[in-house]
């Protein structure tokens, strides 16, 4: 019988084990990735990036509730992990475009996806809730 070694061993390359990622591990860079791509205002960037070129201003405005810094620094963290391209324009007052590269394309697809199951299925979320909610001796705040 021939024994399997776990996805990662000490005997991996160090090469080889970054490329995959660790996602598991307290130490894998993927994590930040992970934190930019799934936080509320990376999500939402996303989505709206998916349809095309946006100036800041726009990105504001459809993103309800998120703060000029908050933006700011989302699309900071997005552009620093190749999944944001900002373009500035030399006018007055300066103009700024941001789009998704490649690789922002890609990960937006994800993105949409898992967003369209939820909104798909808020239904059956919301009466998960209201049931849990609703079990005698259960403590909603749990």
């Amino acid at each position: 019988m021939t024994k399997h070694l776990p996805a990662s061993t000490p005997l991996e390359p160090f090469s080889k084990r970054a490329q995959r990622g660790e996602l598991l591990s307290a130490n894998c860079p993927s994590r930040d990735v992970l934190k930019h791509v799934t936080s509320r205002w990376g999500t939402l960037l996303l989505l709206v990036l998916m349809g095309g070129v946006h100036r800041f201003s726009e990105l504001r405005r459809k993103i309800g509730g998120v703060s000029e810094k908050m933006l700011a620094q989302s699309l900071k963290s997005l552009e620093a992990d190749g999944l944001v391209s900002r373009k500035s324009y030399p006018t007055v007052p300066p103009h700024v475009e941001y789009t998704l590269t490649p690789l922002g394309e890609e990960v937006g697809k994800h993105v949409e996806a898992l967003a369209n199951w939820i909104e798909s299925s808020m239904a059956d979320i919301m009466e998960a809730r209201r049931a849990r909610s609703t079990i005698p001796g259960e403590d909603s705040r749990s």
